[in-house]
Order: C-alpha cells, then structure tokens, then sequence
C-alpha cells in the first residue's frame, strides 16, 4: 500500500487522472481515501494456501473481481496499470490484456500473487538486487529501491523528542507492528514493560486490536514510569518524529523495514510473521546477514527481550555500527525512479493508441 501512495505523490501532479482499485472488505480503504485518491474496490480472494471448502466461493470471487475490474477499465480507461501485488491486481491484470502495467515487487521474495503478476507486466522494479533470480531471465527488471513517502522526512532528534514528551537522557524504543498491529510482538513488550522502561524510553504503535490494553497498562505505571511509555493505535503526521527519535527498533519484518529503516538509519530487533508465507523471514534474513538488524523468533520474544534491549542499549559502538549498515540500505529516489518508470510506460500506451 505504502510503495504505491509514494510513487502517486511523485506523479499527482503529472497525471490527468488516478484510481485506486482496492479488494472489497479490505483496509486500504481509510488509509487511500486520507491520501485524497480516488478509490474503487472490486471482488477479489486469495486461492493460494486456502482450503478446500474456502477455495470455490474464493474462485467465484476472482471471477466476480474480473467482470468488476473489466468494467473499470473500460470507464476509466487508464494509460498504464501499477501494482505493487496482493491478490486483488490479478483480476486487473488478467482484465487489462494489452495494456501497460508496472509491477513493483516491495519484498525481497515475491509471493505466488507477484509471480503470477510478472507473467502479465511490462517492467518489473525491484527492492534489491536478490531478487532478480525469483523471475524469468527474460523479464525487464529494474532495481529501485524501495519508495519513500514524501511525509516521512529525518527530524532534529531534540524536536523529535519533543513531539512526545520525552527525555533526551534516556534512549528510545520504538515499538511497531504494521498497520493492524502484532498481538505477539505487544504482549511480550507489555509483559517486560516496567522492567524496559528502567532502562529505556518506549513509544509503542499497537495497532488497534491492542490499543485499550496498552492504554490501561499506562495507567498502572508510577509517574516516573509513565512518562517513558507513549503508546499509540497508529501515527500519521508524527511518524517522522518517531523514527527521527528512535535508537532501536522492534518490528515484524514487512517490506516496510527494508526502506523506512535504512533511510533513518535505525538499527532493529526483527521478529518476522511465523505463521503466513515465508516474505518476512527473507526480509529480516537479507537485514540481519548485512549487520544491520538481529533476528529474534515470535516464540522466544517475551522471554528474551528484557536483556536483548538491554544488552543492544548499553553497547554505543554495535548501534553505531548496525546504524551505518542499515543505511547502506536506503534509496530516497526510488519513488522518483519509479515514477518515472510509470510515466514512460503511460507515454508509450498513449502513442500507440494514437497510432
């Protein structure tokens, strides 16, 4: 979702239109509509991993979604199709035979819906380098960099401080799950609270779903305590200062880490999803190996994480250099890259519909 709103806000001024075609019952929704982009959803499921009895009302969906995703192309007749995966574009991609498309793949491997995607897509743009080998030899590809969101900018860390109330004689632990949150990654940071927050300040994104237990475990802490715990459901227009004013991070491992982390340089605890497809123990892996982050599996966190922060607070000289590893990483013009990979496509569309 990210990569495809930090490229749109490169190329909003360069376009007549934009539509954004989401899954319906999904969760972009909100997030597309603050953005002030236009936004459809049409019938989509995934079939990948699903149950027998799940699979053909899922089926009878993509069929649904094509006949849906049909009639928007026909109405908004667009020069060029972006995805950025999910299987929500394979309707799309299927419904758009003889049109461009960019495909952008965020994750370092791409899941069954991005390689089923390349087959239909005219440039392939990815994160890294590594993951040219999980597409046809034959393919153009690109490698771009993952794209930023011209929201998120590095903040003086004093100010950065500030926006929450916190100290700047204390680091800062930021805590932070994706956008619905990470039940695991939240109890075992509510279970080691008090004892984190003797040695450390704590700014925790929970995500809705643990949003009122985070709030009540702030009110049962001292007021010295409580100070060093700001808990959020979600962050906006503060996020910058988050991670501006981070030392350390514990975080799932979405395709999210491999751009916003490098770009401010922001050394991670990564504990990858444990129960879905493989994509972010690929990510944390292509992190850890390069020194830039330490791996710690979903089942061990709440016993380990207590002296794992400690331990990483107290040595200056291994965040400093997992610091300068992590931004080895980062691509600020990567959305510039793929704006421009998307305006060319659009350019060339529209010529042959010319001709």
């Amino acid at each position: 979702m990210y990569p495809a709103l930090a490229i749109l806000q490169v190329v909003a001024d360069r376009v007549e239109k934009t539509l954004w075609v989401g899954g319906k019952g999904g969760m972009e929704a909100s997030l597309v509509t603050r953005y002030h982009v236009p936004y459809t959803e049409i019938s989509a499921a995934g079939v990948h991993g699903v149950g027998l009895r799940a699979l053909p009302g899922n089926l009878l969906k993509l069929g649904r979604g094509f006949f849906d995703a049909r009639r928007i192309l026909r109405d908004f007749q667009p020069d060029v199709l972006l995805f950025t995966g999910g299987y929500v574009a394979v309707p799309m991609a299927v419904a758009a035979s003889g049109m461009r498309k960019l495909l952008y793949v965020p994750d370092i491997e791409p899941g069954m819906a991005l390689k089923a995607l390349s087959r239909f897509s005219d440039v392939i743009a990815l994160t890294d380098e590594k993951t040219r080998r999980y597409f046809k030899k034959n393919k153009k590809m690109v490698v771009t960099g993952y794209p930023k969101r011209i929201e998120l900018v590095r903040v003086p860390r004093s100010d950065a401080l500030r926006v929450f109330g916190f100290s700047s004689e204390l680091p800062v632990l930021l805590v932070i799950g994706g956008s619905k949150g990470a039940h695991s990654l939240n109890q075992s940071v509510f279970d080691n609270l008090e004892s984190l927050l003797h040695k450390t300040q704590v700014l925790h994104i929970t995500g809705q779903l643990d949003w009122d237990e985070a709030r009540m475990k702030k009110l049962t802490l001292g007021s010295e305590l409580e100070a060093r715990y700001q808990p959020y459901a979600y962050l906006h227009e503060e996020i910058s200062a988050a991670f501006s004013c981070a030392s350390l991070a514990l975080s799932r491992a979405g395709a999210s880490t491999l751009g916003e982390f490098p770009y401010y340089g922001l050394p991670a605890i990564l504990v990858p999803y444990p129960y879905a497809w493989r994509y972010q123990k690929v990510n944390a892996d292509h992190l850890v190996e390069a020194g830039a982050a330490i791996l710690m599996k979903n089942d061990e966190l709440s016993g380990k994480l207590d002296a794992l922060v400690g331990d990483m607070l107290a040595d200056e000289q291994r965040l400093t250099t997992m610091r300068e590893k992590m931004s080895t990483f980062a691509s600020p013009d990567a959305a510039s890259k793929l704006a421009h990979l998307l305006l060319d496509l659009a350019v060339k569309q529209g010529k042959e519909r010319n001709t």
